[in-house]
């Protein structure tokens, strides 16, 4: 651990420490306006991250435009979890749109049924095949039932997708529905990765891992607390597998949607009951319907971004982050969390539910 850190550390440190040692010569080499030119040095390094990451994160992708991914990868099959409506529902139906046939996992619900007969209607050439799972079920027992749809076809696109939250104050929500949460948004895409990467790696050819991730995992989130954490853990998942599947033919991405009108705000499906997160109404004025995101999801698979911010709210806040830093959006957060409308009233609600008790 120590010697991978240290090399990690030498790759990050590296360009720092010629600049350090660079500084002292160019200081006593600089003529009079040589502090005129080290300002502009330093305006150009402060201005190359963000015009890098637009570069790569918006502006090759939307000049390449969208994909087709059986094409881009030979692929008959597809799997996509949290399909029974929302950003699942529309990569599915998009992919089937390409002529891939689909696996297609969610929790057993009656949105779920009407979708897969909706879908296998729409695209009566191709196989729609469902799979009833439960991800919260940290255990993964329903990854016998994934693995015996999936038997012996090549998988060869994945969009790990399904996800909820959870909101209200950390110690208002019981230990047990937080790790529900943790298991669907993190750990079931473990099993799954684990799963459906070895059998790419297994099968030697291409293919791709895309998981939907949320901005909410670069920024602190008060009242969704495991839903950032979740979110931060899984985006870190996909950039560090990215690094060893890329050169094996296998793409690895996660991609942070803007705000989507879906069930997802109402719960996604999930027997819970959300507290309102007034903040969040701000962000959901630039909402966008889930129809709109699979052309966003191709654009990026398999290109410059591997870990993809979508639409003008993630971008946004990924460039607020950049200028300001994390460590002070954290600090300020903290300070000022207590002022806010969300805060009060979920102070509110855990005293009254006290008392009421």
């Amino acid at each position: 651990w120590r010697a991978a850190s240290m090399e990690s550390c030498s790759v990050v440190l590296g360009p720092l420490k010629l600049l350090c040692a660079a500084a002292p010569d160019a200081s006593a080499a600089a003529a009079p306006g040589g502090a005129s030119v080290a300002t502009l040095g330093l305006l150009a390094l402060l201005l190359l991250s963000p015009l890098l990451y637009l570069t790569l994160n918006t502006l090759l992708p939307t000049l390449l435009g969208t994909q087709d991914l059986k094409k881009k990868y030979g692929a008959s099959w597809a799997l996509v979890t949290g399909s029974s409506s929302g950003i699942g529902k529309e990569l599915a139906r998009r992919l089937l749109g390409q002529g891939l046939s689909v696996v297609l996992v969610a929790r057993k619900e009656s949105v779920f049924d009407e979708t897969v007969a909706e879908l296998q209607s729409s695209f009566p050439a191709a196989t729609v095949l469902k799979v009833e799972a439960d991800l919260s079920d940290g255990e993964g027992k329903w990854m016998a039932a994934v693995a015996k749809a999936v038997g012996d076809k090549d998988v060869q696109v994945c969009f790990l997708n399904a996800g909820y939250m959870i909101t209200g104050m950390f110690e208002q929500n019981s230990a047990a529905a937080h790790l529900a949460n943790l298991h669907c948004n993190l750990t079931a895409n473990v099993h799954l990765a684990h799963y459906l990467y070895g059998r790419l790696l297994s099968s030697q050819k291409p293919g791709c891992l895309v998981f939907t991730s949320s901005s909410a995992g670069f920024i602190p989130t008060p009242f969704a607390a495991m839903y950032a954490t979740s979110k931060a853990a899984i985006s870190a998942f996909a950039a560090s597998l990215a690094c060893e599947g890329r050169a094996r033919g296998v793409h690895v991405h996660a991609v942070h949607p803007s705000p989507v009108n879906s069930r997802f705000s109402k719960g996604g499906g999930n027997d819970i009951t959300l507290r309102k997160v007034s903040a969040m109404d701000f962000f959901y004025k630039f909402a966008t319907g889930p129809e709109a995101l699979p052309d966003l999801f191709f654009r990026a698979v398999g290109r410059s971004a591997v870990v993809a911010d979508l639409g003008g709210v993630s971008l946004g806040l990924r460039l607020l982050v950049q200028v300001l830093g994390y460590n002070f959006i954290a600090f300020a957060s903290a300070l000022t969390a207590h002022m806010s409308a969300d805060y009060q009233n979920n102070i509110a609600k855990g005293e009254a539910k006290a008392k009421a008790s």
